[in-house]
C-alpha cells in the first residue's frame, strides 16, 4: 500500500509599507490570507502573538507550517518578522533579495535598488501571461512593471500612491476636507467632495491609460496588463487598459519564488536564508 505524503503548507509574507499580508498555501492553492498593519516600531513579539493568534482564529497551528518566505520593502520589519518565523516555524524563512534564484533576469541598472514586491509581482504576472505584460500595483505608491516576451525585467514607473495623494490633499490644503477614495457620481464633481473623488479616480485613470499606452510604445509590442492592489478594482472597473485584477498576485509570485529555492529544487540555485535584508 502507498501513501501520498500531505503538501507542506508554505507562509508568504509581503510586507508592505502599508500592511504586511501572508498568504497559507498548501501546494498552488492559497488556504487562506493574514492582514497586519505595518507597524514599524512593533517587537517581534508583538507580530509573533498577532500572527498565532489569527492563524489559530483560521484553524492553523503556527507550528503546522513547514516553511516561510518573506518578500519585504520595508527593512525595519524585514529581520522582526524573520524572527517570528524562526519562533513559530522554528527554521529560518527564505528571504528575498540578492542571491535569491528569481527565474527572471532583472535588466536595470542597479537590481538591489528593485524592490522584492515589484519582482514577484512580475514573476507571477509573466508565468500567467506566458508572454510581455505590465503590472500595475495600487500600494503605497502606484508601480508599473514592465516584462518582455522573453521574461526580462525591465524596469517600470514608480508614482504616489491614491491614499498618499488624498493624504497631501488634506494635510496640504486648509480647506479641502479627507475624503472616502470611491467613485464620484459624475466625473464632474458637483460638490467639493465630490470633485476630489473625481480628481483621484478619474485623475488615476487617466494615469494608468497614459503611462500604460507610453510603456507599450516604448516595449514595441503589446502588453497583457495585469492590476493588483486594493484600489486595482476601482480603477480597473473605469479603463479598458486593465486586463485583469488579481488580488493575490504578490503573494503568488512568492510562492513561485520558493518553489524555485526548494532544497530538492531540481534547478541550480542560490538561497539566502534568514538574511537581514
Amino acid at each position: 500500500m502507498t501513501t501520498t505524503a500531505t503538501p507542506e503548507l508554505l507562509l508568504a509574507i509581503d510586507i508592505g509599507n502599508t500592511n504586511a499580508v501572508l498568504g497559507i498555501y498548501r501546494g498552488s492553492e492559497l488556504l487562506d490570507h493574514l492582514r497586519i498593519e505595518s507597524r514599524r516600531n512593533s517587537t517581534a513579539d508583538e507580530y509573533f502573538a498577532s500572527v498565532f493568534l489569527m492563524l489559530q482564529q483560521r484553524g492553523f497551528a503556527f507550528s503546522a507550517i513547514d516553511q516561510a518566505i518573506i518578500g519585504s520593502v520595508v527593512p525595519q520589519l524585514t529581520g522582526v518578522f524573520e524572527e517570528v518565523c524562526q519562533r513559530g516555524i522554528g527554521k529560518a524563512p527564505v528571504i528575498v533579495g540578492p542571491g535569491t534564484r528569481s527565474g527572471m533576469p532583472i535588466l536595470v541598472d542597479n537590481p538591489k535598488e528593485v524592490g522584492a514586491d515589484r519582482i514577484v509581482n512580475a514573476i507571477a504576472a509573466y508565468e500567467r501571461c506566458q508572454g510581455a505584460c505590465i503590472v500595475v500595483d495600487f500600494g503605497t505608491a502606484t508601480t508599473f512593471d514592465v516584462v518582455d516576451a522573453k521574461g526580462r525585467y525591465l524596469g517600470g514607473v514608480i508614482v504616489p500612491g491614491i491614499g498618499i495623494s488624498a493624504d497631501a490633499l488634506f494635510t496640504r490644503a486648509a480647506k479641502l476636507p479627507r475624503v472616502e477614495v470611491i467613485r464620484p457620481p459624475s466625473v464632474i464633481g458637483r460638490t467639493t467632495v465630490q470633485a476630489i473623488q473625481s480628481g483621484l479616480v478619474y485623475g488615476y485613470v487617466a494615469l494608468v491609460e497614459g503611462l500604460v499606452a507610453r510603456l507599450q510604445t516604448a516595449m514595441g509590442e503589446a502588453c497583457q496588463v495585469i492590476a493588483t492592489g486594493g484600489l486595482a478594482p476601482l480603477i480597473a472597473k473605469e479603463t479598458e487598459s486593465i486586463g485583469e485584477v488579481l488580488e493575490f498576485l504578490t503573494l503568488d509570485g512568492l510562492r513561485m519564488v520558493y518553489e524555485r529555492n526548494r532544497d530538492d529544487s531540481p534547478e541550480p540555485h542560490v538561497v539566502r536564508r534568514g538574511h537581514k535584508a
